[in-house]
C-alpha cells in the first residue's frame, strides 16, 4: 500500500493541473452543499425560535377600523373591544374555547429611589403566561386574586429589576402609585419587555373612563386543521362584528392573530424551503460528481500506455484496477474533506456575522439568523457520495483499461 501511494504522489506530482481541477470539482461541490444547507437553517432556525415564543393553540383579538359601510354607518370607524366581548367569547365559544383572557397596555415611568425606568405595562390575566410563554426565575406571576382584588402587583424582567436594583417584595412608584413587585421573569434577548401587572388594576387607574377593553386572548382546542380554523374564525368575527354594527364580512374591523394556523403556514414554508435547499445542494453535487468523472475518464485515456507497459511485464488486470481505485479514493477523500471543513467554517463565519443581528418590528425584536450549521452526519454524507462517485468514474474505465491487450494499450496514443 505504502509504494501505491508514493506512486500516486508522483502520478498526482506530474500532473498538478489535473489533479487540482479534480480536488476543485469535489471540494467546491460538498463546500456549496454545506453553505447552503447552513444558510437555509440559520433562516429556519429563526423562525422557529420566533414561533415558538408563543403558544401555538391560542388567538389574540384586537379592535380594528372598519373597512365596509354598514346600516348607513361609514367605512373607517373605530372598533374598541368591550368587556362584554370576553363574556361572548367565554360562553357562546364555549365549545372550543379554554381560558379566556385580556391584556390592557400603557406607558409608565416606573422608579425606586434614584433609579427608574420608562417602559410598558401590559395589565392581564394569569392565562398569559401560558399564552406568552413567560419564563418565571423568582417569585410567581398574576394570579386570579390579584384580578379579583385589582391588586397593584408587578412582574418585570430580570433585566428591569436589576437597573431597578429591586427584588421580590420591594415596592416601586409607577406614576403616583406604590406597587408591590411580586415576580421576576426571564427577558428573551429578541423580545421587548414588558412590566405586568392585574388586568383589573391597570384598566382601572389608566382606563376607567373608556369603554375599550384593550386585546383579548384565549387558548382553544378541537381545531385540528386549518379549515377548522377559518371556520372558526369566521363566525367569531361575524359575531364580534354584529355586535359593534360593523359589516358581517368586514375582516378589518375586528383583527384575529390566530397562532395555530401561522404556525401551519410557517411549517409549509419550513418545507418548502428544506426542499429547493436539498435539490439545489444536490444539483451543486451532481455538478462536482461530473466533473470528477471527467477528468478520471481523461486520467485513464491518458495512462492507457502507461498501463500496456505495466501488462507487458507482467502488471495483473487487478492490480492496474487498484491503483485507478485507490487513487481516485484518496484525491476524492483528501479534497472532500478540505470542502467539508471550508464548509463548516464558513457556517461558522455566518453565525459569528449574521447571526447576532436583530430587526426592531416596533413590537419586538426578531432574529432573521440563528444557527446555520449542518449536522456532521451530512457532511460525512456527502462526503462518501463524492468519495464513491469517484471510485465509480474510475472504476469504469479503468476496468476496461485493465481488460485491453498490451499490444493495442501500447499503440494507444
Amino acid at each position: 500500500m505504502r509504494d501505491i501511494i508514493t506512486e500516486i504522489w508522483q502520478t498526482a506530482r506530474r500532473n498538478k493541473l489535473r489533479t487540482t481541477l479534480t480536488g476543485f470539482a469535489v471540494a467546491w461541490g460538498i463546500f456549496m452543499l454545506i453553505v447552503l444547507l447552513g444558510a437555509g437553517n440559520g433562516l429556519i432556525n429563526a423562525n422557529l425560535k420566533q414561533s415558538n415564543r408563543f403558544l401555538s393553540s391560542s388567538m389574540v383579538v384586537f379592535g380594528g377600523w372598519t373597512s365596509k359601510p354598514y346600516q348607513g354607518l361609514k367605512e373607517g370607524r373605530d372598533i374598541r373591544l368591550h368587556e362584554s366581548d370576553m363574556e361572548i367569547t367565554a360562553k357562546e365559544f364555549k365549545k372550543n374555547v379554554d381560558e379566556v383572557g385580556a391584556q390592557y397596555n400603557t406607558s409608565a415611568v416606573i422608579s425606586l429611589g434614584q433609579q427608574y425606568i420608562s417602559t410598558s405595562i401590559s395589565g392581564v390575566y394569569p392565562n398569559h403566561i401560558n399564552i406568552d410563554k413567560v419564563e418565571m426565575l423568582h417569585g410567581r406571576f398574576i394570579n386570579e386574586i390579584d384580578v379579583k382584588e385589582s391588586r397593584k402587583v408587578l412582574v418585570m424582567s430580570n433585566k428591569q429589576a436589576k437597573e431597578l436594583k429591586c427584588g421580590i417584595g420591594d415596592f416601586v412608584n409607577v406614576g403616583n402609585f406604590a406597587f408591590k413587585v411580586v415576580g421576576i421573569y426571564k427577558e428573551q434577548e429578541n423580545g421587548r419587555a414588558n412590566v405586568f401587572s392585574s388586568y383589573s388594576a391597570i384598566k382601572r387607574i389608566y382606563g376607567a373612563n373608556t369603554d375599550d377593553a384593550g386585546r383579548i386572548e384565549f387558548t382553544f382546542h378541537g381545531l385540528p386543521t386549518e379549515e377548522a380554523n377559518e371556520a372558526f374564525e369566521k363566525d367569531y368575527r361575524r359575531r364580534l362584528n354584529a355586535v359593534h354594527q360593523a359589516h358581517p364580512e368586514d375582516e378589518d374591523a375586528v383583527w384575529l392573530w390566530n397562532r395555530f394556523t401561522q404556525n401551519l403556514q410557517m411549517e409549509q414554508g419550513i418545507g418548502i424551503i428544506r426542499t429547493a435547499l436539498w435539490i439545489v445542494g444536490l444539483f451543486t453535487l451532481l455538478s462536482g460528481i461530473v466533473g470528477v468523472s471527467n477528468i478520471m475518464l481523461i486520467t485513464v485515456k491518458e495512462r492507457t500506455h502507461e498501463f500496456g507497459i505495466r501488462k507487458a511485464i507482467g502488471a495483473k488486470p487487478w492490480s492496474i484496477l487498484r491503483l485507478i481505485i485507490v487513487e481516485s479514493v484518496i484525491i476524492t477523500t483528501f479534497f472532500g474533506y478540505i470542502g467539508m471543513v471550508l464548509g463548516v467554517a464558513a457556517n461558522e463565519y455566518m453565525d459569528a456575522t449574521l447571526g447576532h443581528e436583530t430587526i426592531d418590528t416596533g413590537l419586538f425584536k426578531a432574529t432573521m439568523f440563528l444557527d446555520p450549521t449542518v449536522g456532521l452526519d451530512v457532511c460525512f454524507e456527502a462526503t462518501m457520495v463524492m468519495i464513491i462517485a469517484g471510485t465509480i468514474a474510475g472504476m469504469i474505465p479503468a476496468y476496461k483499461a485493465s481488460r485491453i491487450r498490451p499490444i493495442e494499450a501500447l499503440r494507444a496514443e
